[in-house]
């Protein structure tokens, strides 16, 4: 066990630096990773309110030097609080780490500061009023939502998220005995080793977020069409638009991505067009090729899967905004040429934020008044009409879809090329 916390230690460190949870978590052998994952993930939704309660616990500053003991005050205080493990043991093992890599006087202290979490305990959980997001993060979000939306979107992510299954079975979907959501994917309440789930090895179902399965079922009747799927990895819509029959060419930048893409699409017998590795930018700029639809999955801020990746509420920042809304302007500006008259632009990102969404497509339709858009409303069913905007964009905020268990945030918008007929 302090060898999970060890890693844990130094995961944490890592993410608070800037790195994602996914890439760190992927590392951590089989043994260890349910536990790693669970410590890390709960740490991360609730460290804004443990931060607060070191703060009114420890009366010095501590040093840069110290940061170790700072990371095992964090993890220390996750596990008393929000895990069942038992206090001896996780006080215990703190210390001692904290002792080996510093000396015995910080591994003191942290004993001393843990143990008064402990003492406190049912006091701290009672007045914990879910805070997951800080101050940056809100002043973030400020910049499209009011207070009461912001507070809605930060209750619906605090929660761990289920697991959303696209299928392509009747008889798969009964064996995984999930709940139906609205248009069509399953949700299953439990965890667990994905290979282990019914039906795997048939290949008639894969893992797919409810948000980012819809996309592409707003497209319609797609067989035989010529689809460029940009930014294709990990495959979740290219499954989608090649079971529908599609002629896809699925492209991304990233040769390991591309590689489980591949074994994705290897599992369900699906086989595309094409697959090609190259920055996106550079084969929209070079290519001759031409498309019936353009799904571009844009790269973005991420900042709607907050509900899986919870570090991004204390690490991404307004430069991180607009950064990865030039670089989709720059993938818009490239569209045009690539794409058939009367052909279809579907858009999407899974942001939070409408300089990626809402804001980036106005201004593109204003750059290119030869677009026009696809009402998306009419194909959205009544119980979900909230995910709908009045453009007849797609706008799926985490509170979403909360008698469900909420979704991932998502935009999507879909764009025809010359007069709509």
């Amino acid at each position: 066990m302090s060898s999970q916390r060890e890693t844990s230690l130094q995961i944490l460190q890592n993410i608070l630096a800037g790195k994602t949870s996914a890439d760190l978590l992927s590392s951590v052998p089989d043994e260890d990773n349910a536990f790693v994952t669970m410590l890390i993930l709960t740490s991360l939704r609730h460290l804004v309110y443990i931060r607060k309660i070191l703060k009114h616990l420890i009366n010095k500053k501590l040093s840069q030097q110290n940061n170790i003991a700072r990371l095992a005050l964090i993890l220390g205080a996750t596990e008393l609080l929000y895990m069942q493990t038992p206090d001896y043991a996780v006080i215990n093992s703190y210390v001692s780490i904290v002792k080996a890599k510093t000396d015995r006087y910080v591994g003191g202290f942290v004993n001393a500061v843990l143990r008064k979490i402990s003492r406190t305990k049912k006091e701290l959980i009672t007045a914990d009023k879910g805070e997951f997001f800080p101050q940056s993060f809100r002043t973030l979000l400020h910049r499209d939502y009011s207070s009461k939306t912001i507070a809605a979107i930060e209750k619906a992510s605090i929660t761990e998220p289920y697991l959303d299954i696209t299928y392509v079975s009747a008889s798969s979907a009964q064996a995984l005995n999930g709940n139906i959501l609205p248009l069509g994917s399953i949700r299953l309440s439990g965890r667990g080793k994905i290979s282990s789930l019914p039906d795997y090895t048939k290949g008639t179902w894969w893992v797919q977020d409810f948000s980012s399965s819809i996309p592409v079922k707003m497209l319609g009747t797609i067989k035989g069409k010529k689809v460029l799927d940009l930014c294709a990895a990990p495959g979740g819509k290219t499954a989608q638009l090649l079971h529908a029959g599609a002629q896809v060419t699925c492209l991304d930048i990233s040769a390991k991505r591309l590689k489980t893409l591949e074994e994705n699409l290897a599992r369900l017998h699906l086989t595309p067009e094409q697959i090609i590795c190259q920055d996106g930018l550079e084969f929209l700029a070079q290519t001759t090729q031409k498309f019936d639809i353009i799904l571009l999955d844009a790269p973005c801020s991420a900042t709607g899967t907050l509900r899986r990746h919870p570090e991004i509420a204390h690490i991404k920042t307004l430069d991180d905004i607009s950064r990865q809304s030039a670089l989709q302007k720059q993938f818009l500006a490239l569209i045009d040429k690539a794409l058939l008259p009367h052909g279809i632009l579907l858009y999407c990102t899974c942001s939070l934020c409408k300089d990626e969404g809402e804001h980036q497509i106005s201004s593109f339709l204003q750059n290119n008044p030869h677009y026009s858009v696809v009402n998306l409303a009419p194909q959205i069913p009544h119980e979900l009409s909230s995910i709908t905007t009045p453009e007849g964009y797609i706008r799926i905020l985490p509170q979403h879809l909360k008698d469900f268990g909420g979704a991932d945030g998502f935009f999507i918008a879909c764009l025809q090329k010359g007069n709509q007929s």
